[in-house]
């Protein structure tokens, strides 16, 4: 299922998820399309829980089109029925220029795609829900994006290039560190992921630990949590617990006990 998607178990016996890649005009800003499918029918509804990720998403579905700034909660979403629904994950920074503003203006928020692409955006979305095949739901997507594709910001990159050090370096655990990597101040990086992220380069930190952790107790493995503790840069397992805890709910030895 991907990073974020909690009890991906669960998960694949309720819904598809397709990943696809975005047309070359949106590559500069976009991670990839994503479209869930699921069938319901006759079955109880099921409750889908997101560790989110440090991306905008733009979703079009039944109840329209939205854009969803990053959540530094949990994001829960019901199915029932049947239905579908057909996301663009934009990259860290790859919304900005699209917006027109700081990106931290989006952290909590959806925001309907027509509050920024006006009209379009809904008969873009009415187009989205009435194709068959995903290929077809993405042309209908993205060309409303490409109808006012902005010029590519190499801030934006930059800021790209940044959570992706973040997420691959296990490593980086402090701001001053990043800071030294980067050769911006810890101001200057906390300015940039503020108007192109949305979110501070220490959550961003925070949260690549936690999405490890839950990756870790997804898998059915055995967990030292200790030695996880460790591997993750925490003081302690106590560090893990509570920072894990917080955030999802539960222990990670309850989340794992509970996914079994």
């Amino acid at each position: 299922m991907g990073r974020g998607v909690l009890r991906p178990g669960a998960a694949e016996q309720a819904f598809t998820l397709a990943r696809h890649v975005p047309p070359a005009s949106l590559t500069p800003f976009a991670d990839f399309c994503w479209v869930v499918r699921w069938d319901l029918r006759g079955q109880p509804d099921y409750s889908q829980t997101i560790l989110p990720l440090p991306n905008v998403n733009m979703a079009f579905e039944a109840s329209g089109a939205g854009i969803f700034g990053v959540d530094r909660r949990l994001f829960t979403r019901q199915l029932s029925g049947a239905g579908k629904a057909l996301g663009i994950r934009f990259r860290p920074g790859g919304f900005r220029p699209f917006w027109g503003g700081p990106v931290f203006e989006l952290t909590d928020r959806v925001v309907p795609a027509s509050a920024l692409f006006g009209p379009s955006a809904v008969v873009a979305c009415e187009r989205v829900m009435a194709a068959d095949g995903d290929a077809e739901m993405i042309a209908c997507a993205t060309e409303l994006l490409a109808a006012r594709l902005p010029a590519v910001d190499p801030v934006a990159d930059q800021a790209a290039k940044l959570v992706e050090l973040i997420t691959e370096d296990s490593g980086l655990r402090r701001v001053d560190q990043l800071a030294s990597v980067s050769g911006l101040t810890v101001r200057g990086l906390q300015r940039l992921f503020a108007e192109y992220v949305g979110v501070s380069p220490k959550w961003v930190m925070r949260r690549a630990r936690l999405h490890e952790a839950a990756l870790r107790a997804d898998s059915g493995d055995r967990v030292d949590w200790g030695e996880l503790a460790a591997e993750l840069g925490y003081a302690d397992q106590a560090h893990l617990t509570r920072d894990f805890t917080a955030t999802l709910g539960v222990s990670p030895t309850r989340y794992q006990r509970d996914a079994c």
